[in-house]
């Protein structure tokens, strides 16, 4: 009996610590799916917060984390005495200038026309870039032309092509906004009848019109004494 006890008592011992095993596995389980459930909860409130912020949220928080930052080397440049310009040049690499200075040659900002030739090619390329190619018309016409589509100094196709009735209202349409553009923008002033006559001519109206602009408060009375005849 002793001897069948003594063997019974590893065996115990065995099945418990499996079972004590395998209660501590369940126990990690338990607790993996817990922490699982509450990040996964985290995660859906923040992008629900996400969603609900606008559009360009990101760009804006950086924005606003570059001007804070922009603040207080400022605010550092200031108590050590030093010029915030001077320091953001000095800090600014080769590479990064001359890139710089490539995206400032690519922009191409409006400034405006000086002369006809000018306007005109300003007009040449708004008018190209609207232009919106129909390969269907295209190929059609590319069949009914067959060889002479690719003319040559033997080809006699000039006055062949018609325009169709959509390329005419289209360029009808675009020459009345020219028209109505151009209206408003060299209106012509006004004539005041009862305006006194200063002048012997329109250039000489021009120069009087501007030097009233700028010297008329100065010259007021200088000009109604002589008006008056009180002029010394």
């Amino acid at each position: 009996e002793s001897a069948l006890a003594t063997e019974e008592e590893p065996t115990e011992t065995l099945a418990s610590q499996k079972r004590e095993a395998r209660l501590r596995k369940f126990r990690e389980l338990h607790f993996k799916r817990n922490e699982a459930r509450k990040l996964n909860h985290q995660e859906v409130v923040e992008e629900d917060k996400r969603l609900k912020l606008p559009s360009n949220w990101e760009a804006k928080k950086a924005r606003l984390e570059w001007e804070l930052a922009e603040d207080e080397k400022k605010k550092e440049c200031a108590a050590r005495g030093e010029n915030y310009d001077r320091v953001k040049l000095l800090e600014i690499t080769a590479d990064d200038a001359e890139r710089w200075e490539r995206k400032k040659k690519k922009k191409n900002p409006d400034t405006g026309f000086a002369g006809y030739a000018e306007a005109q090619f300003r007009q040449y390329q708004r008018l190209t870039k609207q232009i919106r190619p129909d390969m269907e018309s295209y190929e059609r016409q590319r069949e009914e032309c067959g060889e002479d589509f690719h003319p040559t100094s033997n080809s006699l196709i000039h006055g062949t092509h018609v325009p169709t009735k959509e390329g005419i209202d289209r360029m009808v349409e675009d020459v009345e906004k020219q028209i109505e553009k151009r209206s408003k923008y060299s209106r012509r002033r006004a004539y005041n009848d009862d305006a006194d006559i200063d002048y012997i001519n329109e250039r000489n109206a021009k120069f009087n019109k501007k030097a009233e602009r700028f010297y008329g408060k100065y010259t007021a009375e200088i000009k109604q004494n002589l008006e008056r005849g009180t002029a010394v």
